[in-house]
């Protein structure tokens, strides 16, 4: 019998290096976790390399690739995917941001950069839509709120470029610096020009604000600047149905990956209560991918919490929460006609505090799998698998080939 489906469970920044207040483990090696184990003695393992063996992956570029798009030909920055993440329409030539409200304190200087972690920031972002004027750039822009404090800037206009600098020190106790073009071209210098005067006009109107006055008779801090990076130019994404010949849904509570999802032409799916933090809605997640299953030939769910604790270096918390992965995943196991793919995007060592490039553990469960000896899900146990290493561009046609939807090289 031959699966018809594929189920991609990407476990954000799951994999670990040894952590010394697990007793030499990872996370993965001591967390209970009888479920992902069970896919692991009854699938195939293996280990992935996403992007390339010694190479960083970005959240980005690990999803680009995992989604059969080469990151080396398709990416520029990651502003262009956040904006398709915030719900913004981008066109080819367009110019994307990622940006974060932040606190400035009077004399200047940046004292948070998440703004307190402000939560619901429309208002905010309504304001600076209506209120600020490009018009004399020739510059059409759209901004527009994310989850927390983040948020996504779009430029459209003729004569822009994406080789500029970030206007984010990327630490407090310091000013925001100003944005300059990288490259000195005539289409970034314009660019560099218009941003500053985006952030110069979104201060004044931030100053004001209702929400702000508020935030600082409570005592919080306001959200009165904005950080710009990661700028981009959106390009052409071949459509994912076009590529492979197979209909997609993405699950995901991260705008960038819901972006690079609808970048790609995925059904973005919506689920209350998902976070990307400990606190997310893992059942609905499960559910909604269950149910997308029925319809779609193709679904991608990113789970987050784990990359969390492993950038805040919080060993324990991150094994909690894969016990809390592990338990949601349950319903998964029934399962029929599904080729179900479980992997990370990369390490996020608990060690480091942000991205490595050490390889990730993978294993693949359905119909017509050959099956391995391996019976653990971990970075140790999985690299001893049948899978062997592959690089994360392979995964996806591996899974292809497993429904009998991989086009054939040669006569």
């Amino acid at each position: 019998m031959t699966a018809r489906k594929i189920l991609f469970l990407v476990l954000d920044g799951i994999s670990d290096r040894p952590c010394p207040e697990l007793a030499g483990k990872t996370p993965l090696q001591a967390a209970k976790k009888p479920n992902l184990d069970a896919f692991a003695r009854e699938g195939i393992c293996g280990i992935m390399d996403t992007i390339a063996p010694g190479i960083r992956p970005g959240s980005d570029t690990a999803h680009l690739a995992l989604l059969g798009y080469d990151p080396h030909t398709y990416y520029t920055g990651r502003g262009p995917l956040e904006c398709e993440g915030v719900g913004i329409a981008m066109e080819p030539g367009m110019i994307g941001f990622r940006c974060n409200y932040a606190t400035c304190a009077k004399d200047g200087q940046v004292t948070d950069r998440r703004a307190g972690r402000i939560f619901d920031t429309a208002a905010l972002s309504a304001a600076i839509q209506e209120g600020v004027d490009l018009k004399k750039f020739g510059v059409e822009f759209t901004f527009r709120s994310g989850a927390g404090h983040r948020a996504a800037l779009a430029l459209k206009g003729k004569g822009l470029g994406h080789c500029i600098s970030s206007n984010d020190p990327k630490k407090e106790g310091v000013p925001p610096l100003t944005i300059q073009a990288v490259k000195r071209t005539k289409q970034d210098k314009k660019t560099a020009t218009v941003c500053n005067e985006f952030v110069r006009q979104a201060t004044a109107i931030l100053a004001g604000h209702p929400l702000n006055k508020e935030r600082e008779r409570r005592g919080l801090s306001p959200a009165n600047m904005v950080l710009m990076r990661g700028a981009g130019e959106m390009g052409h994404f071949e459509p994912f149905s076009t590529r492979y010949g197979i209909s997609g849904s993405v699950i995901s509570a991260a705008s960038l990956i819901a972006g690079i999802g609808a970048a790609v032409g995925l059904k973005r799916v919506h689920v209350d209560g998902i976070t990307g933090s400990q606190d997310s809605n893992l059942a609905g997640k499960i559910a909604a991918a269950q149910d997308e299953l029925r319809s779609q030939d193709f679904v991608l769910v990113n789970i987050k919490g784990a990359d969390e604790s492993g950038h805040d270096g919080l060993a324990g918390q991150k094994t909690a929460f894969i016990e809390k992965i592990d338990a949601a995943i349950a319903p998964l196991r029934t399962l029929q006609d599904i080729i179900i793919v479980i992997c990370a995007d990369h390490s996020t060592p608990c060690s480091v505090k942000d991205h490595s490039a050490d390889p990730v553990p993978v294993v693949i469960r359905g119909d017509g799998v050959r099956t391995d000896e391996i019976v653990r899900f971990d970075e140790v146990s999985c690299a001893e698998g049948g899978l062997n290493r592959i690089p994360g561009s392979s995964l996806l046609l591996i899974a292809l080939d497993l429904i009998n939807r991989s086009r054939k090289y040669g006569a």
